[in-house]
C-alpha cells in the first residue's frame, strides 16, 4: 500500500534535494514557461478527474466539464456505456452542449443543427447532393472521444495521451484510499448538490500542497479548533498520540496522503457530543455494518481514519468531516479555477445528511472556517513572490530525516514535487 519515502535526482534544477532538505524555486509558481511545461508534460499525460459515476446515474445522462484546459461532455448512452466527448462541434467548432447537466438521447449543435447521437455518431440527414453518399465514412462527422477515459471505485478519469499506462497502474498506491471511499456505504456514494465553483489568484501548486498539509492547520484554522472546543465536549487536539498515529504516506506516482485520528465528529461512525444520545446509538449502529461487512480493522480506518489524498496531479479528496472531491486547473501561474463536489453514502438518514452537509460547509465550503484562511494564506505566497530575486526558494524540509514520516511533516508535498520535476524535465 504506502512505500517509504526515498531520495530521488532531480532533472530541472527548479527543485534541489540533497540529504537533508528540499527546495522548490519560487519562478515555479510565477513563470509563464513553467506552466506551458505543466501542460505539455503533466495536464497532456496524466489521468484527470471528470467525475463520479453517480453524476450519471441513469443512460442518457450527461454532464458537461472543464478539465485539462479542454472542455467535455461525460456521458452514458443508451446503452449505458460511459464516454467522453470533446465539446466541439466537428463541422465549425461550436460548443455542442451548453447545458451544465442533463439528459438527452442525442445532442444538437445549436449553431448549424448538426446532430449526434449520445454515443458520438454522427445522426444529421441532409436533402440528397447536399454531400456526397459516402460522407463521413471515415468518422470525420463523429464527436471526437477523448483517447482515454477509465474508472475506479466510482471516480472517473480521462487521458489525453493514448499511449498512456492503465488508469490502475497510474493510481498505484492511491487505489486504496479511493476503495476507503467508496467502503463507506454498502450501497455505494453519491455526489450531493451541485458544483461549487471558486477561483483563487495563486499558482495552483500552492493549493496542492496546502490540500494535505498537517502543518498549517493549528496556525491557520485554530478559530476552527477554538469553536471545535463545545461541540466535541473537550480540548480540539488535531493530532491526538501524533508520534504513532498520524502519517504521512506515499503513494507512488506523486501521489501521496496523511492519515489519522482528529476530533470532529464523521457521520460515517465518529460520535461527538453534539449530537446526543440518540445520535450515539445510530453512530453505533453505522459503525457494527462497517464492521460486519469490512472487518474490524477496515471498519475502524473508515470510521476513524481522516484522510486528505491527492491523486496528481489535482484531485484532492478530503475525508474529514465531510468528504470533499477537489480539483483545480491554471489559467495563469498565478490565477486557478477550482470546482468542489461534497461525496456521501447513498441512503443516509436525513438527519445524518444533514450534519454531513453542515460540516462540509462549516469548513470545507468557500465560505466556511477553512477556505476564505486557505485562500488567503495561498494569495499572500503568491503576492510575495514579486520578492523572488532576493528570496527565491520555498523550504519543504520538514522531517526529512525521519523514517516514518508524521501527518505535520512535509514528506508528502515531496513526493508529489519529485514527480512534477520528473515530468516537467521530460516535458522540456
Amino acid at each position: 500500500m504506502a512505500t517509504a519515502f526515498e531520495k530521488h535526482p532531480t532533472g530541472t534544477g527548479w527543485v534541489v534535494e540533497d540529504h537533508d532538505s528540499f527546495r522548490v524555486a519560487r519562478t515555479t509558481f510565477t513563470d509563464q514557461d513553467v506552466l506551458e511545461r505543466e501542460r505539455g508534460g503533466i495536464f497532456d499525460r496524466c489521468w484527470l478527474y471528470i467525475g463520479h459515476e453517480s453524476e450519471l446515474p441513469n443512460p442518457n445522462d450527461f454532464v458537461r466539464r472543464s478539465v485539462g484546459g479542454r472542455d467535455l461532455i461525460f456521458n452514458r448512452d443508451r446503452k449505458g456505456d460511459y464516454h467522453a466527448f470533446f465539446n466541439s462541434c466537428p463541422h465549425r467548432g461550436a460548443a455542442v452542449v451548453r447545458e451544465d447537466k442533463g439528459s438527452s438521447i442525442s445532442f444538437k449543435c445549436f449553431y448549424h443543427g448538426w446532430s449526434f447521437n449520445n454515443n458520438g455518431a454522427f445522426a444529421t440527414r441532409f436533402a440528397a447532393g447536399t454531400y456526397p453518399d459516402d460522407f463521413n465514412r471515415d468518422g470525420c462527422a463523429n464527436l471526437v472521444s477523448v483517447p482515454r477515459l477509465a474508472g475506479y471505485a466510482g471516480f472517473w478519469f480521462v487521458n489525453f495521451d493514448a499511449n498512456a499506462e492503465s488508469l490502475e497502474d497510474y493510481l498505484a498506491g492511491a487505489k486504496d484510499f479511493l476503495q476507503v471511499v467508496a467502503d463507506h456505504a454498502a450501497d455505494g456514494m453519491e455526489i450531493v448538490g451541485g458544483i461549487q465553483e471558486y477561483s483563487v489568484r495563486a499558482n495552483w501548486k500552492l493549493l496542492v500542497e496546502n490540500s494535505f498539509d498537517g502543518y498549517h492547520a493549528h496556525e491557520t484554522h485554530s478559530t476552527y479548533l477554538e469553536y471545535l472546543v463545545d461541540a466535541i465536549g473537550g480540548p480540539a487536539e488535531l493530532f491526538p498520540s501524533r508520534g504513532n498515529i498520524s502519517r504521512a504516506y506515499d503513494l507512488g506516482n506523486g501521489h501521496a496522503v496523511i492519515e489519522g485520528p482528529a476530533p470532529w465528529g464523521r457521520p460515517v461512525a465518529q460520535w461527538i457530543p453534539a449530537w446526543g444520545e440518540d445520535g450515539r446509538e445510530e453512530i453505533a449502529a453505522i459503525y457494527a455494518e462497517l464492521e460486519k461487512r469490512l472487518g474490524k480493522e477496515r471498519a475502524e480506518q473508515v470510521a476513524y481514519g481522516n484522510r486528505n489524498l491527492l491523486i496528481f496531479p489535482n484531485l484532492v479528496i478530503n475525508d474529514i468531516m465531510a468528504i470533499t472531491v477537489r480539483t483545480f486547473y491554471p489559467e495563469q501561474p498565478d490565477y486557478m479555477n477550482v470546482n468542489s463536489w461534497a461525496l456521501a453514502p447513498k441512503g443516509e438518514a436525513r438527519h445524518f445528511r444533514k450534519r454531513r452537509l453542515d460540516n462540509f460547509l462549516e469548513f470545507l465550503g468557500p465560505g466556511g472556517f477553512a477556505t476564505p484562511d486557505d485562500v488567503e494564506a495561498l494569495e499572500s505566497c503568491q503576492r510575495s513572490y514579486r520578492n523572488r530575486a532576493a528570496a527565491g526558494w520555498n523550504d519543504i524540509s520538514r522531517g526529512m530525516l525521519r523514517d516514518e514520516p508524521l501527518a505535520d511533516d512535509e514528506a508528502q508535498m515531496r513526493a508529489f514535487w519529485r514527480e512534477w520535476d520528473r515530468r516537467v524535465a521530460k516535458a522540456g
